[in-house]
């Protein structure tokens, strides 16, 4: 019966990230967190390519994207940065990566990168756009 409830509990697991994803602002967020050259765009980076949603309502998408193990934050060392760049990033995780995968999510990045490459951009965001990233 431990079996069973293992099973159980798993499929939840599925199911709660499943929805997490597939909520329409989440899913949009991961495309453009695919999309994006470096597959770390900045918070500014996102309401840039979200303008009908507010920074307020991107960044707690985030947060859901990173509590249910999706999406990573990641950060540049301090003796990287840069006044006036950012250097906090949101990039799909490992552990988001196979389950995107698992789940079929992942078969249009080229797709979106090619998208995110024709979108026109202000010179603020063409700069974050250059900001250096952390390795990962």
């Amino acid at each position: 019966m431990g079996d069973t409830d293992s099973w159980a509990g798993d499929l939840d697991t599925v199911r709660e990230r499943l929805k997490v994803v597939t909520q329409e602002t989440r899913f949009s967020l991961v495309q453009d967190i695919l999309g994006h050259p470096s597959g770390l765009p900045t918070l500014k980076e996102l309401d840039y390519a979200n303008p009908s949603r507010s920074q307020t309502t991107i960044r707690q998408h985030l947060q859901h994207l990173v509590d249910a193990g999706i999406v990573e934050k990641v950060e540049l060392s301090e003796e990287r940065r840069q006044n006036d760049l950012p250097y906090t990033f949101y990039g799909i995780s490992e552990e988001g990566r196979r389950f995107l995968e698992e789940h079929r999510l992942l078969r249009a990045e080229e797709t979106l990168r090619a998208i995110y490459d024709r979108v026109e951009k202000t010179a603020e965001i063409e700069r974050y756009e250059s900001a250096p990233r952390p390795a990962r």
